[in-house]
């Protein structure tokens, strides 16, 4: 599975910021997306996920909710408040089942997953809200688990 937006004419991989504060999770995660043919930029934590948006104006965002220095419903709301990132679909993912889902979406996020993450489902998602154009017949490992 490959993923590609057109840029004058030329494909270019689509673009996913990662914020997880478990570095072990948030590496995980890249390397999927990375095996999946995305660009992958990582943020560790809320506030640095809005500098990083800012700055790499990604496709998508998998915020992680429970976090330290900004959590994740925060960035969420700093996000949709900026103009030009308003309109980023934005992924929340959670380990406390849906004790935050109703407010992550009051926050503005499209979508709350549970943690650990079923990547099938997180590939229906990322093609919900970005699109895919298969350019090969590779398949990508959908057997990673994680949690946290």
């Amino acid at each position: 599975m490959r993923t590609w937006g057109a840029f004058g004419g030329v494909l270019v991989p689509k673009r996913i910021l990662v914020v997880e504060d478990h570095a072990d999770i948030r590496e995980m995660m890249s390397a999927y997306l990375t095996l999946n043919k995305y660009d992958v930029i990582e943020a560790a934590d809320g506030y640095e996920a809005v500098e990083q948006a800012l700055q790499h104006r990604p496709d998508l965002i998998l915020m992680d909710i429970a976090m330290p220095v900004l959590d994740g419903i925060n960035s969420t709301r700093a996000i949709r408040k900026i103009e030009e990132l308003a309109n980023i679909p934005i992924l929340c993912l959670t380990a406390f089942g849906d004790f935050y889902k109703e407010r992550a979406k009051r926050a503005g996020c499209n979508e709350v997953l549970q943690k650990p993450i079923d990547f099938v489902m997180l590939d229906a998602l990322l093609q919900r809200h970005i699109g895919q154009t298969e350019l090969s017949d590779d398949k990508a490992c959908t057997s990673f688990n994680s949690s946290g």
